[in-house]
């Protein structure tokens, strides 16, 4: 089958989930830096990164901690209305507030345009890259993947009155209800999705996504540790996906520089037997090779109709873009061929 072909090859069943760590924000910013070339933190170098340390050094030695995450814990065991903690999230909902992707293409870009609004990309990271990606590159096309905050985000606010989402400030009707920021900051030991009703809404859309029932046929980790902290988190995924057995067929990946060898063992829950993948690099995933098609590409490769169509179709994406615009461009004939199978299907319903 020829590029071309492979192009117009459109179906309509499938789907993708992506979840996004922290080392996909990184990875973001290694490749493009920030606008006003501000840094991303972990949670080992946060304090440092976000000019934590005048606070931390009034935080009593026995709560104190390098990593960020159980610092917050510590402190939130011990007073969760202290006046540190209110000031150590203001300064956290500016520094990621301030923060803007540059104007060349970066992984984010390169991966909404390489889904469609059958595919759902849910996020744990706080910075506004993946709704900013999301917000311009509408400018090309309406099909889109949904997006989902597991961990609230700087960019995103929730009217609990309207039970509505969107940009933090705005306003769910013209008469009032504020999108108000979403929360940010769980307790390490506590991390009770449930109770807040936005993420527990978010968590409810990734949760379906994710299910047999929705039919996804691939999944892709990029950049999340599975961190031992966030149990909770890496649990409600799992029941989600269910055991390996029961998703025989589908096709799991991951993006990650830790070796393969962690990696497998970090997923093996939800690995089937060689039904895998595992790149260190965004543009070695199916989102790059198969932009647009990652479920004709499944289904192509692991339920061929015929022997001429036991193949996996490759169609890389080229690493460098300088403008949106060239990125569009290139993507321009695979929603030419979508538009023309959504079209053909319109008539002969």
């Amino acid at each position: 089958m020829t590029r071309e072909q492979g192009i117009q090859q459109v179906y309509g069943g499938g789907g993708h989930v992506i979840i996004l760590g922290a080392g996909a924000s990184i990875a973001l910013t290694m490749r493009n830096s920030e606008l006003n070339g501000k840094r991303l933190p972990s949670m080992d170098n946060f304090i440092e990164v976000l000019d934590l340390q005048d606070l931390v050094d009034k935080v009593p030695a026995e709560f104190r901690d390098t990593n960020f995450e159980k610092l917050y814990g510590n402190l939130h065991t011990n007073n969760p209305d202290s006046d540190v903690l209110i000031e150590i999230e203001s300064r956290i909902q500016s520094y990621f507030g301030d923060m803007h992707l540059p104007e060349e293409p970066t992984i984010y870009d390169y991966m909404i345009v390489a889904l469609r609004s059958k595919d759902l990309i849910a996020t744990f990271n706080w910075d506004p890259f993946l709704y900013q990606a999301f917000t311009r590159n509408r400018q090309f096309t309406e099909d889109r993947p949904h997006i989902s905050f597991l961990h609230g985000n700087v960019a995103i606010g929730y009217s609990a009155e309207d039970k509505k989402a969107g940009p933090a400030g705005y306003q769910a009707r013209p008469d009032g209800g504020l999108l108000e920021p979403t929360k940010l900051l769980y307790p390490v030991e506590q991390k009770n999705y449930t109770d807040d009703e936005f993420i527990n809404t978010e968590w409810d859309r990734v949760k379906y996504w994710m299910s047999k029932e929705r039919g996804s046929v691939r999944a892709t980790i990029f950049g999340y540790g599975a961190p031992v902290s966030d149990v909770e988190a890496v649990s409600l995924l799992n029941d989600a996906w269910g055991t390996p057995e029961q998703r025989a067929m589908e096709q799991f990946e991951v993006i990650d520089i830790t070796p393969e060898e962690i990696l497998r063992k970090r997923w093996d829950g939800f690995i089937h037997s060689s039904h895998y993948d595992i790149t260190n690099d965004y543009f070695g995933s199916s989102l790059a090779f198969n932009p647009r098609r990652t479920s004709e590409s499944y289904f192509s490769h692991y339920q061929p109709l015929t022997p001429s169509e036991s193949f996996r179709q490759n169609n890389p994406v080229p690493k460098n873009f300088k403008t949106l615009q060239e990125l569009w461009d290139w993507h321009r004939p695979l929603l030419d061929a979508e538009l023309e199978a959504e079209n053909k299907n319109r008539n002969e319903d």
